[in-house]
């Protein structure tokens, strides 16, 4: 396990992977904001799990995992989000001058994100993911839920990281009746 040092604390988070989700806990520094933690400089290669509960699907049936420690490759990784409730901040301000939260879905392996992406008053959501190069992008207001897993249910996260280019993304004013 883990031993945390004066400067340290341990955050319990979920990674969604395109074959399944990951619970558990990272340990990181105090100053370190877990919400915007993969878009910096100093983001990992791998996120080194304590406490791991996985679910993974494989051959047409979901798994329960569990380990102590598990490191993960980022890359692996296309969701990610502190465990509700957090008191992590979100990474706007909402009083910003010409930018608006645009209601989107996103299909991100065997789950479905209900949210809002935060876009250019100007510009429309295809417009906003050709012009943006982040490899995350941030959904707040997030409802996740799965047709995979209909005992689970949704969860409401404030913000959430998704990578752009591995998941799928649904405008609002193009989801079906």
């Amino acid at each position: 396990m883990y031993t945390l040092g004066p400067e340290e604390k341990a955050t319990l988070v979920m990674a969604y992977t395109q074959t399944g989700l990951l619970r558990g806990e990272v340990v990181t520094r105090d100053s370190v904001r877990i919400n915007t933690w993969l878009r910096t400089d100093g983001a990992p290669d791998y996120i080194h799990f304590f406490k791991v509960q996985w679910l993974h699907a494989s051959a047409g049936t979901i798994k329960s995992l569990a380990y102590n420690e598990l490191l993960l490759p980022v890359s692996q990784m296309i969701g990610f989000h502190a465990v509700p409730p957090s008191d992590e901040p979100l990474d706007y301000n909402p009083r910003e001058d010409n930018r608006i939260n645009k209601p989107v879905e996103v299909v991100m392996g065997l789950f479905v994100v209900k949210g809002s992406v935060r876009t250019s008053a100007q510009t429309d959501l295809v417009t906003s993911l050709q012009i943006t190069h982040s490899p995350w992008l941030s959904v707040y207001e997030a409802e996740i839920s799965s047709i995979y897993l209909p005992q689970m249910p949704p969860l409401q996260i404030s913000m959430m990281l998704v990578r752009p280019m591995q998941v799928a993304f649904i405008p609002q004013s193009d989801i079906a009746g």
